[in-house]
């Protein structure tokens, strides 16, 4: 279950194709292979109200969390980490050549006895 979820502030559109850069994630996480097609979800939200460091108006954030199942050993869920952010990284390059840009990355482990889930997609997927 692995679940990317990308704040980013609305000063950004117009800069950022968001739904390429979902697909850059969604691609870097599947690549890594530890995760199986129909796991995979990324979204982007848009964040209207933010204060960012000075207040300049050019200032924008992009914030990434991932909320994955436990069970991964530390050195998979860094190597996840590494080839993410590196995927992010590239894809946003020419914001980090202003001075106005920051890009934040976590992850999360999800307590499997406090978390429920259905997926139709995996059946199909798998070939069930």
């Amino acid at each position: 279950m692995p679940h990317f979820t990308i704040e980013y502030s609305a000063n950004l559109d117009g800069q950022v194709d968001m739904t390429a850069l979902c697909r850059a994630i969604k691609v870097a996480a599947l690549d890594t292979g530890v995760f199986e097609v129909g796991a995979v979800r990324v979204r982007a939200l848009r964040a209207e109200a933010y204060a960012i460091a000075d207040d300049l108006p050019e200032n924008g954030f992009i914030d990434v969390s991932l909320r994955m199942g436990a069970g991964r050993d530390a050195d998979a869920r860094k190597r996840i980490g590494e080839a993410v952010m590196a995927a992010m990284e590239a894809f946003l390059a020419p914001l980090f050549e202003t001075p106005h840009f920051a890009l934040s990355f976590e992850i999360r482990e999800i307590d499997p006895a406090l978390s429920w889930k259905r997926n139709a997609i995996h059946p199909r997927l798998r070939g069930s």
